[in-house]
């Protein structure tokens, strides 16, 4: 009868090792949206030393962006999403690269960052709608 006493009444289960809150795409965007407007701002200027600033940061940027989309790849997303959204992988891939030397990191090419921009956007509506099944 004890036993019974303390057994918990409600059974509550988490896909996730931190509450689900902690993540967001929005930071991969925050990030996306610096590097474009970085590029935007060294195409503006001449300034060699102001240019050199732009690529270091708009560098530093784009790692923030990768690391951003790790995050969500690897400690977010579980078996049963992508088996739900099975190009989820190769979006995520995609986002990465779009992020990293082949990408915004090591280009000054507008177009790149709108492409990088684009497939977080892509990420970003799966990710909430995996949110509405999951509240």
């Amino acid at each position: 009868m004890l036993v019974n006493l303390l057994r918990p009444t409600t059974k509550v289960s988490a896909h996730c090792d931190l509450p689900c809150g902690v993540y967001d795409p929005a930071q991969a965007r925050i990030e996306a949206e610096s590097v474009k407007a970085i590029v935007e701002k060294y195409h503006a200027n001449e300034d060699p030393v102001f240019r050199a600033r732009a690529l270091q940061i708009k560098e530093q940027r784009s790692n923030l962006v990768k690391e951003h989309l790790w995050v969500l790849w690897t400690d977010y997303f579980k078996p049963p999403h992508f088996e739900k959204y099975p190009q989820l992988h190769e979006l995520f891939n995609e986002a990465t690269k779009l992020a990293g030397a082949a990408g915004t990191k090591g280009s000054v090419d507008v177009k790149v960052a709108e492409e990088l921009l684009a497939k977080i956007q892509e990420i970003s509506d799966i990710f909430w709608e995996t949110k509405k099944v999951a509240a």
